[in-house]
Parts: C-alpha cells; sequence; structure tokens
C-alpha cells in the first residue's frame, strides 16, 4: 500500500488524556515525520500537530483512536501528492 503524506491536527480539552495520546503516538512512531504542541493556556487546550507518512489505513487508524479518547478531537488533511 503506498503511503501518503498527512497532518493531523489535535486539540485536546482534556489534559487527563494526554498519557494515552502519546501511547498512540508512540506506537505510530514509525510514520511520524514531525510533531508540534502549543499549549493554550487562556483557553485552557493544548494544540497538537502531527505529520505522518503512512499507508491511508495506518493514518485513519491513529486519528481515529485518538478522536475516540475523551476531551480529544482529531482530524486529518491528506496532501495531494
Amino acid at each position: 500500500m503506498e503511503n501518503r503524506l498527512a497532518h493531523i491536527g489535535i486539540i485536546v480539552e482534556d489534559t487527563e488524556s494526554a498519557e494515552k495520546i502519546n501511547h498512540i503516538l508512540h506506537e505510530a512512531g514509525d510514520y511520524i515525520v514531525g510533531r508540534m504542541g502549543i499549549p493554550y493556556r487562556e483557553k485552557k487546550v493544548s494544540v497538537i500537530s502531527v505529520v505522518v507518512d503512512a499507508p491511508e489505513s495506518v493514518t485513519a487508524a491513529i486519528s481515529g483512536k485518538l478522536g475516540m479518547l475523551e476531551g480529544v478531537t482529531a482530524k486529518t488533511v491528506y496532501a495531494k501528492l
């Protein structure tokens, strides 16, 4: 299966989910090109950007697992490459 470049945008409203988020991202480490986390203290949320180069099924699984966590929203955007 061919890899596609994608961005997974994650908004974390419940910091109790941080350990689970890190576990999911650690499992996907072979596919992660880079990640950046930004705490937005005024709104009491964190924003995480993750760039992956993976088969669509893997990217969808990562995003799906993240989105199922309490207080976490995850959306994926694919490059047109």
